[in-house]
């Protein structure tokens, strides 16, 4: 269960957040949120992280089926501890989030929040990366039955 309410969660929220900015910005338009640190920056990437593989929106979707799907199935099969519920509903939840930009937007992903030097990102992203840092901790303090390695 923490694993689906997690997934949905971040599903809903990052495609709200999206809508709120695609409602908010034009394409392109840049506006400050904390000076010289974070700004909203409306762009829709149709790569992988860091703009890598430009319009190659068919591997990314082939991609997201295997990792969700492999996900799904660790889940009932092995019924990880609670917070390796949680991380992977986050991955989840954010590749979900980001293929249904995909599919809806011609290949291409909402990104939206920019740091610095560092390439512009949303939501799902952040999900998505929180999610697999967590799993490699939870690989490395867990083995599959779920019994304390460490």
């Amino acid at each position: 269960m923490r694993f689906w309410t997690t997934a949905i969660i971040i599903i809903i929220a990052d495609q709200l957040s999206k809508l709120w900015v695609a409602g908010q910005l034009a394409l392109n338009e840049t506006r400050p949120l904390i000076d010289g640190i974070l700004n909203l920056v409306y762009v829709r990437n149709r790569g992988a992280a860091f703009g890598i593989l430009q319009g190659k929106s068919w591997l990314f979707l082939i991609m997201a089926a295997f990792i969700v799907g492999a996900l799904i199935y660790y889940n009932f099969r092995y019924s990880p501890k609670h917070w390796g519920q949680y991380a992977m509903g986050l991955i989840t939840g954010g590749t979900i989030g980001n293929v249904i930009d995909r599919l809806y937007l011609g290949g291409a992903v909402r990104d939206f929040f920019s740091v610095g030097w560092f390439p512009v990102f949303n939501l799902a992203d952040m999900a998505i990366t929180t999610g697999g840092a967590l799993v490699v901790l939870y690989i490395f303090l867990y083995d599959i039955g779920g019994e304390q390695s460490v």
